[in-house]
């Protein structure tokens, strides 16, 4: 079947040739262009068109023989659907009257369809979030504990600072009453020498007393 047999298929269902023509060519408009922007399309029940590139390699000319380099490149593929494969191979048999042969497959049904992409694709966003809630609890707990640490050390920095500032003063007043003891000290002293001129005075007085007396 061509394109204008198909087009003949479909048109008494589309309303005409022209509409069935026009409807084709939107449909396959869009895959091809889907598919050069490297997108997967892909149709339940149906089967997928994608790009695939393949790489610099070497082949064989059929004619000669000779060993020729084939440039790299990028080839359309499609993979036909589970339910288009079960139709083919006879598992399952073609609807009759007016039925659509290609209708949506049960779930998990196709053979690398967009199913199986969606489910790896979640899983994937899935990882990636688990792994970054992971580091981000690690970075917070390593704040975390590092702030605690600087509290610890400056708490500790405090401490030294008042316990050094607390000797100092106890050995300025130490020192101080150790100066103040030295100098009262002499003081005493020098009251202790007074002490007999003292006596020697009233000796005197007792002397003249006793001279006068006798006289």
């Amino acid at each position: 079947m061509n394109k204008a047999q198909l087009v003949e298929a479909i048109a008494d269902k589309m309303g005409g040739r022209q509409q069935a023509a026009e409807a084709v060519d939107h449909v396959l408009d869009a895959i091809v262009r889907a598919v050069v922007a490297g997108e997967r399309v892909s149709v339940t029940g149906f089967g997928s068109f994608e790009k695939v590139d393949r790489p610099a390699r070497y082949a064989r000319n059929p004619q000669t023989g000779e060993r020729v380099r084939v440039k790299k490149t990028s080839v359309p593929r499609f993979r036909a659907g589970q339910g288009f494969k079960d139709l083919v191979s006879g598992s399952k048999k073609l609807p009759r009257g007016g039925e659509v042969a290609v209708k949506k497959a049960p779930k998990g049904s196709l053979t690398g369809g967009a199913a199986a992409t969606v489910k790896k694709a979640a899983a994937k966003k899935t990882t990636k979030a688990a792994a970054a809630k992971k580091a981000t609890a690690k970075k917070t707990t390593a704040k975390k504990t590092t702030a605690a640490a600087k509290k610890t050390t400056a708490k500790k920095t405090t401490a030294k600072k008042t316990t050094a500032a607390a000797k100092k003063t106890t050995a300025a007043k130490k020192t101080t009453a150790k100066k103040a003891t030295a100098k009262k000290a002499p003081a005493k002293k020098a009251t202790a020498k007074k002490a007999p001129a003292k006596k020697s005075t009233a000796r005197k007085t007792t002397a003249k007393k006793a001279t006068a007396r006798k006289r």
